[in-house]
């Protein structure tokens, strides 16, 4: 099979030689598409298995600290109620707040962005429209 370059030469071939050559440009492009999800993927991936280390490691240390305050304000509470109601007063505070960065983060997560390949989609998508489209010019 002979490669072509021009228009001039594809209008030549016979429909049979046409076929083979559209079904192989076919396949390598849906190669292409394929090796670009995957890399697409992959670079996510690596970005979001970084993130969610760093963000383990600040939320240990934000850990301490805040046990730490929240001693601070329990002893602070100390000098006027007894300790006891210090404690469960910080603790009920600590509570609520906690509850409320629950719920915030699970709507975050619930509307975050689904990892998909999203280049790719849109190329396929590009592909197959361009494809239509040249097939409706030759009819």
């Amino acid at each position: 099979m002979t490669e072509t370059n021009g228009a001039g030469d594809l209008r030549e071939l016979p429909t049979g030689e046409l076929v083979s050559l559209l079904s192989k440009q076919v396949s390598r492009l849906a190669q292409y598409e394929l090796r670009l999800a995957q890399l697409e993927l992959q670079q996510k991936g690596k970005r979001a298995g970084v993130g969610a280390g760093l963000a383990g490691a600040g939320s240990v240390l934000g850990l301490f600290g805040l046990a730490a305050l929240l001693a601070a304000a329990i002893a602070a509470l100390a000098l006027v109620l007894p300790v006891w109601a210090s404690a469960l007063i910080v603790g009920a505070v600590v509570l609520v707040v906690a509850g409320v960065l629950a719920l915030l983060g699970t709507r975050k997560l619930k509307s975050g962005v689904p990892p998909i390949p999203e280049q790719a989609i849109t190329n396929v998508q590009r592909d197959a429209r361009a494809v239509k489209e040249s097939g409706r010019r030759e009819s």
